[in-house]
């Protein structure tokens, strides 16, 4: 169950279907002749600066979208799963791709050229409606990330990731715990959060010694959601 927070400040407010997906009627009819491309683990999707040749909306599986810093550093700004469209900002303005994205688990996707996008859109112009409100959507979030760069603790920041992929891929399963139905790595947490590993991982040890949090087989689960939305508080 896809849940939404909003932090005692307001600033964190997201609803990852929104943001990720289309309707599922102009999903279906903008992909209905799709191809389809399979990712392993890892495997690079397109890279910053590549051609924007077309869309895609994934199947199954995971991706990131990631910038990296002149050091080498990885910044995730989203993680999508199933249904989420990918690519879609240079299907409008016909520029290069913006970011990195990578698979994060085996992944399959649909992909239509950007001529097939725009034919597609000539007949159904409120295509463009959606994506300007998911590009708005997408817009406000990585506003509410750089304030939580900027002004959040290190123990802030890696709750308001946790956040992020809570909203994306938890479950509650009563007594206001969330199960993220993912296996996400520290590093991912950190890459996340725009923190060191070592320091994400200190703060997540702490959590599971003090029952905020825990994790079974790989899968972080969120035991006490509202001292986490106080953390990413400030």
């Amino acid at each position: 169950m896809l849940w939404l927070m909003e932090s005692k400040r307001g600033q964190f407010r997201r609803s990852n279907q929104f943001i990720t997906s289309l309707p599922d009627e102009i999903s279906s009819g903008l992909f209905a002749k799709s191809a389809r491309i399979k990712l392993a683990v890892d495997e690079l999707l397109f890279n910053a600066g590549d051609d924007g040749n077309g869309c895609y909306r994934i199947e199954s599986g995971l991706l990131k979208l990631s910038i990296l810093s002149e050091e080498g550093g990885e910044r995730i700004l989203d993680v999508l799963g199933p249904g989420a469209i990918v690519g879609e900002l240079s299907m409008i303005d016909g520029a290069p791709r913006s970011t990195a994205v990578y698979a994060v688990r085996n992944t399959e996707l649909s992909f239509i050229s950007r001529a097939a996008f725009l034919a597609f859109a000539d007949l159904h112009p409120e295509l463009y409606r959606h994506v300007a409100t998911l590009l708005a959507l997408r817009v406000r979030e990585m506003n509410d990330v750089a304030v939580a760069w900027s002004f959040l603790s290190l123990e802030g920041r890696a709750a308001h990731a946790l956040l992020e992929l809570a909203e994306a891929f938890g479950e509650d399963t009563g007594d206001g715990r969330l199960l993220i139905r993912q296996k996400i790595e520290q590093s991912d947490i950190a890459a996340m959060a725009g923190i060191a590993r070592e320091n994400v991982s200190r703060i997540l040890n702490k959590w599971i010694r003090d029952k905020v949090l825990s994790r079974h087989a790989g899968y972080y689960c969120i035991e006490a959601r509202e001292k986490v939305e106080k953390f990413a508080g400030g």
